[in-house]
């Protein structure tokens, strides 16, 4: 991940997955959460621990077998906040996806001429076609997630569903929101904050050593959150608040939002062919 600090216009352009070339910009402003409570504060009603629940919603992802997923990744830049959008599914018995995400212009406009990038996410891998950068548009340009700073949690444009789900069993301090309607589904809101290093010890074989290298690259293991549950215990939204430092007073952060429907929807992921992984240099994004 490459950091610059623009000191003068009190902005930062950060040039994320080491050349990948999805480059944000970011406003230079720290991420709070209010209204932190006790630890495993229980909802009215429910007899499992605020927190408990939220940890085990990974699980529940798995027993649902596949989804449909929405995603976002926002930033700020002078003032002005856009986003880096993407459709499509995933199965979490496999740990793997296909999305289609849009990247928008210097305006903010969601298509603004960028041709959208397809990812696949597989364990250990993120790869991308439509990457531009001078890589052929027949090919794939494969990435290691473990060895990026953040592991793949925003690099990509994109947080791994199953990464962000095993992201809270971290979870702590953790408080019942109450109930709300999400997309016609009742479901409960939760609030709190997660320890990188914490979910990393409690994740998946398969989702671990991404989140290790996670550890690494933000100013804080703890990553607030807002989560919300349907009656299965199933992730319908999660939007996660992650700090980099940047040189500057209250860093810069991204949020990313990742919102799940359609539970076993057929999800088909195909993984490309080594033939078709792009093997040449890739220009770095100029910030």
């Amino acid at each position: 991940m490459v950091v610059q600090d623009r000191r003068g216009g009190g902005t930062v352009a950060v040039a994320m997955a080491c050349g990948t070339g999805l480059a944000v910009g970011l406003l230079t402003s720290g991420c709070s959460q209010e209204g932190a409570a006790a630890d495993d504060q229980e909802p009215a009603g429910r007899a499992a621990p605020a927190a408990a629940e939220v940890r085990d919603s990974a699980d529940a992802l798995v027993r649902a077998g596949s989804a449909t997923v929405r995603t976002s990744m926002e930033t700020a830049s002078g003032g002005t906040r856009v986003a880096i959008r993407g459709t499509g599914g995933y199965d979490f018995a496999t740990s793997t996806g296909r999305l289609r995400v849009v990247l928008p212009d210097p305006a903010g406009r969601p298509s603004g001429g960028h041709q959208p990038i397809t990812e696949i996410l597989a364990p250990g891998a993120l790869f991308m076609k439509n990457r531009g950068a001078g890589v052929p548009a027949d090919k794939w340009v494969r990435v290691a997630t473990a060895s990026l700073a953040d592991g793949n949690l925003v690099t990509g444009g994109a947080t791994d569903p199953l990464a962000a789900a095993e992201l809270l069993r971290g979870a702590r301090e953790v408080t019942y929101q109450g109930e709300e309607w999400l997309d016609g589904v009742r479901v409960r809101h939760y609030r709190g904050t997660t320890d990188i290093g914490a979910a990393a010890a409690a994740a998946s074989p398969r989702t671990a050593p991404a989140l290790i290298a996670a550890g690494n690259g933000f100013t804080t293991d703890e990553v607030p959150f807002d989560v919300y549950l349907d009656e299965a215990g199933r992730l319908r939204k999660v939007r996660q608040w992650f700090r980099f430092a940047n040189g500057a007073p209250k860093g810069a952060s991204v949020t990313s939002t990742t919102e799940l429907s359609g539970f076993g929807t057929k999800v088909a992921v195909q993984l490309p062919d080594e033939r078709d992984i792009y093997a040449g240099k890739i220009a770095s994004p100029t910030p």
